[in-house]
């Protein structure tokens, strides 16, 4: 069983584009960041309640943004706050795989032991 991390980008692939990848998962265990959650509701304006929503966000373990994080993630390892928020999110979390579509954070490949991946098809531990 592996954990997951679930980039922004990711979670609104959940979401609006690819709902049905959370079945290729298996038994694995889905983290995300309520930031991302907000980010989603925020830029899409979407209105709450909003139930089909509300049920695929709730496979998702959220990590507690706490001022550890945020001290770490304003030191880096990239110039984006958000995009540090959620790698250090991960490693918190013990996540074996980083979920993301960002071209600049796939070009990482880690970060700790936490490796960066684009596609569930590349998920073999």
């Amino acid at each position: 069983m592996a954990n997951i991390y679930l980039d922004t980008n990711k979670i609104m692939d959940l979401v609006f584009r690819k709902p049905s990848f959370i079945k290729t998962i298996n038994d694995s265990t889905l983290h995300g960041s309520p930031l991302s959650v907000h980010i989603l509701f925020y830029t899409q304006k979407i209105k709450i309640p909003t139930p089909k929503i509300s049920k695929l966000l709730s496979k998702i373990v959220y990590v507690d943004l706490s001022s550890k994080i945020l001290k770490h993630s304003l030191s880096g390892p990239t110039s984006d706050l958000e995009d540090n928020i959620q790698l250090h999110s991960a490693v918190e979390a013990n996540c074996d795989i980083f979920l993301t579509s960002d071209k600049k954070l796939l070009k990482m490949g880690y970060f700790g032991k936490t490796r960066i991946s684009s596609e569930i098809e590349q998920m073999s531990i």
